[in-house]
């Protein structure tokens, strides 16, 4: 375990995008394009869409970032990242960052396996807790770029686990979703994810 943590804290170093002011004001003006699938004030109401409001603005950089470096892909959000600059990425984490998230509710069917998963992991399969990087409350760590994940929709989260146990995204560091994600079930990720959405 001590090993798995500290490989954590070294990965985080390597997450981190570089640091320059963003202004939110002119994030704000820049976000109408985001608007349609992320919401005027960074709250998605379409559940395969992120919610961006109260997002670490580091892993919103990042996560840009790796778009437009193709990194990352995706037939949406590719093609959008491209024409951004890294003053346009900043400014867009900075007013995104500074949006207050509405949460969401969790199936109450799920809650239960979501929790235990969330919380302590699943020991015989060596699957480690999601507070480890998440936090107890789901807000992530900012400094490490760890996203926040409470509130955010059930739909987003449990696709990006199975993207990430089928290695359609690997923009992880040192592979650490990819591992952690391998380890689910299709049940459990599900259930992890409401789990996620009604945590705030």
């Amino acid at each position: 375990m001590k090993n798995w943590i500290l490989g954590l804290s070294l990965a985080a170093m390597s997450f981190v995008a570089p640091v320059h002011a963003g202004d939110a004001e002119a994030g704000k003006a820049k976000s109408a394009t985001c608007a349609g699938c992320h919401g005027a004030d960074g709250n998605s109401m379409v559940p395969t869409f992120p919610s961006l409001a109260g997002q670490h603005p580091a892993y919103i950089v990042k996560q840009l970032s790796n778009f437009k470096a193709g990194e990352r892909n995706d037939p949406v959000m590719s093609p959008m990242a491209m024409p951004l600059s890294e003053q346009d990425m900043q400014d867009l984490a900075a007013y995104f960052s500074a949006q207050t998230p509405k949460g969401g509710a969790a199936a109450a069917d799920k809650i239960e396996l979501g929790e235990r998963i969330y919380r302590g992991g699943i020991a015989e399969k060596g699957l480690v807790a999601c507070t480890a990087c998440h936090g107890p409350t789901g807000t992530g760590v900012a400094t490490a770029a760890y996203p926040a994940v409470s509130g955010q929709h059930a739909t987003y989260i449990e696709k990006q686990l199975k993207d990430f146990a089928a290695s359609n995204r690997a923009n992880d560091p040192n592979r650490m979703m990819r591992e952690i994600a391998a380890k689910m079930s299709e049940a459990e990720m599900a259930a992890v994810a409401q789990y996620m959405q009604g945590l705030y």
